[in-house]
């Protein structure tokens, strides 16, 4: 009344007249509330260990885009090159000496990539230091850091944005010191998990518990946590030029992996050699390029093979559809059931040879299942609806507006 919009977060604020649209345009309440969240929050700050896949980055943007200032700060940049916006190049993290120290001192469990589920012993999963050593190893490498953390906080105007997502549920210190301070001035928590990161390292407890919102882009992981808000991967599918494939001459299959052992890459290849001998096909092994020359690579293929295990899909294989590639990939059961209507072709070991065979010799259903593929992406993965969906729980859970 009188012009204002009252809301809370941890504390009550006064805010100037929002002009929105009545009520019904935007289909309910629900949804005119969480426009009016997007308008209050100017700033938002994402802070990343690294770039993983640009889905932190692909977020920013995202918000840019819907008219907010947006910034990432990642600990050190992604092998692969994806765009940056503030790297700090911390270092003791992704150094040769680094990696070796981690198997020294680290959970030896905490190192194995896998492309199974595994039952943690703790639900959700929580990171302890493995010996003396490894807390001794965390403590130096945070004095390290802490010149170039300053300074950085002194750069951006640290403390003066409205929310700070913490991509992969991690502060810059392993006692949460940041996220603590964020806390005591009533600022918003998001705390943002995209992979192993849950899995095999598990939550910080500090920051973990401190979130005012706890999101996951991993169906998985809410076996591990079923208070975990799942929203589906942001992507951009405007940044991934669609083409339909020719129906006749050599079928290039494709496969890019990450980590071997995380997509069942040994049975890929072994089944696609085997396939090799009797069809006119070739095997295109996508491995440890720049994402620039990987996506070359990759839109040469006529089929492309995301991944075989337990853990889904992931942005390799949205990639892949978005440029009218037909994908096969292991799903979830919960995602199944969600979007029963996906374009991916199901395979496991058991039948990925049955499955190809069926694309390789059917270019009908290759075309169908790349504008099928298209589609889809861009109906349910579009990074502003993403963003749209995580401020809805922002809004559900943290911002009451009256």
């Amino acid at each position: 009344k009188g012009g204002v919009t009252r809301c809370t977060f941890s504390q009550k604020l006064l805010l100037p007249t929002l002009h929105l649209p009545p009520i019904g345009l935007y289909g309910n309440d629900d949804e005119r509330k969480v426009l009016i969240m997007t308008q209050i929050v100017k700033r938002s700050l994402h802070i990343a260990p690294q770039n993983i896949s640009d889905v932190p980055m692909t977020l920013v943007r995202a918000e840019r885009s819907l008219g907010r200032e947006s910034r990432l700060v990642t600990f050190f940049p992604d092998p692969r090159g994806y765009d940056e916006d503030v790297c700090l190049h911390l270092p003791g993290v992704s150094s040769g000496l680094a990696r070796q120290a981690k198997t020294w001192f680290s959970d030896p469990g905490r190192l194995r990539v896998r492309n199974v589920s595994v039952q943690a012993a703790a639900s959700p999963p929580i990171w302890q230091p493995h010996s003396r050593a490894e807390s001794m190893l965390v403590r130096l490498r945070e004095m390290l850091w802490t010149p170039k953390i300053r300074k950085l906080m002194r750069r951006i105007d640290f403390w003066n944005f409205d929310v700070y997502f913490f991509e992969a549920g991690l502060d810059f210190y392993r006692d949460g010191r940041v996220v603590q301070q964020l806390k005591a001035r009533g600022k918003t928590i998001v705390v943002a998990y995209t992979g192993s990161d849950f899995r095999t390292r598990g939550i910080i407890r500090p920051v973990h518990d401190a979130a005012d919102v706890r999101l996951t882009f991993e169906w998985d992981h809410l076996d591990l946590d079923p208070g975990l808000q799942h929203v589906l991967f942001p992507f951009e599918p405007e940044r991934f030029p669609y083409r339909e494939r020719p129906a006749a001459g050599k079928i290039r299959i494709g496969h890019a992996p990450t980590h071997r052992a995380a997509k069942g890459s040994d049975q890929i290849i072994a089944a696609v050699q085997a396939l090799a001998a009797r069809h006119a096909i070739d095997l295109v092994l996508i491995e440890n390029l720049p994402h620039r020359e990987a996506l070359a690579m990759k839109d040469r293929c006529d089929i492309f093979i995301d991944q075989i295990g337990d853990l889904g899909y992931g942005i390799n294989a949205l990639e892949a559809i978005a440029m009218g590639i037909p994908t096969c990939t292991s799903l979830v059961p919960r995602f199944v059931q969600a979007y029963p209507g996906h374009p991916f072709v199901e395979i496991d070991a058991a039948n990925l040879q049955e499955r190809l065979i069926e694309l390789i010799e059917k270019p009908e259903q290759r075309l169908e299942r790349a504008r099928q593929g298209r589609a889809w992406v861009e109906a349910h993965h579009d990074s502003r609806q993403i963003i749209r969906t995580i401020y809805g729980f922002i809004n559900r859970e943290h911002l009451i507006c009256k």
